[in-house]
């Protein structure tokens, strides 16, 4: 097959997390006087590490947050999921009919991940095959994740398919030469998401996790044309 593996994104794609993660986000950075929506920190880091995203408040702050700024965010968000988080509809059934190998590409620590994962039942499915931003240089919107992630599978990056619900994580796995769908599914996406995500480049989108393992095979087939 043109397509050996599988990378999903984790929060927006595997679990419909991000309204939960973003409300935290910015709760724990208005406390810190950093007055900001959820709905701001949807639209400013969707897609990209807490890293990235702290660095840009702190140069804009001028001073640093505290040094468990992280730990105080993921100590909100871990609260919340335990309560509310959901898998994303329909993804077990549509897990269930792919072939390929599969794995997880994430933006967020692994203790995040896990935490999402177990929530929902999905760990098991793709431990130990589980990467995240913290492994690498740089995060999304930089190739480093994904091409971390395909060498740690053995396949090469033309080979490889991602599947993204941020301009950021499609952004980076074209850096890295990887056909990209963008998943518009989730509870976060608004209403032109689908046309922010071809225009970043993803080769299609879609909305239904149901239709995931037809759009895989289309992937193939358009590879083979290629």
């Amino acid at each position: 097959m043109p397509i050996d593996l599988i990378i999903f994104d984790c929060d927006g794609v595997l679990v419909d997390s991000e309204v939960i993660s973003c409300r935290a986000h910015a709760d724990v950075l208005s406390q810190h006087g950093y007055p900001i929506t959820s709905e701001q920190v949807l639209e400013r880091f969707l897609g990209r590490s807490m890293r990235q995203a702290t660095r840009e408040v702190e140069a804009e702050l001028g001073r640093s947050l505290p040094d468990d700024f992280h730990s105080q965010v993921y100590a909100e968000i871990f609260q919340a999921f335990a309560t509310s988080l959901e898998a994303t509809p329909y993804i077990g059934e549509a897990l269930t009919q792919i072939a390929v190998p599969t794995c997880v590409a994430s933006s967020g620590p692994p203790e995040k991940i896990s935490a999402s994962l177990n929530r929902v039942g999905l760990y098991d499915r793709f431990a130990p095959n589980i990467f995240s931003a913290v492994q690498v240089p740089n995060g999304k919107p930089a190739p480093d994740l994904f091409l971390f992630a395909a060498k740690r599978m053995q396949t090469e990056p033309a080979r490889c398919l991602v599947i993204e619900d941020s301009v950021a994580g499609i952004a980076g796995a074209r850096a890295a030469g990887m056909p990209v769908l963008g998943f518009h599914g989730g509870s976060h996406c608004g209403t032109g998401h689908a046309d922010t995500l071809l225009r970043a480049g993803a080769g299609l989108t879609f909305d239904d996790m149901r239709q995931l393992p037809d759009l895989i095979r289309r992937a193939d087939a358009a590879v083979l044309a290629d």
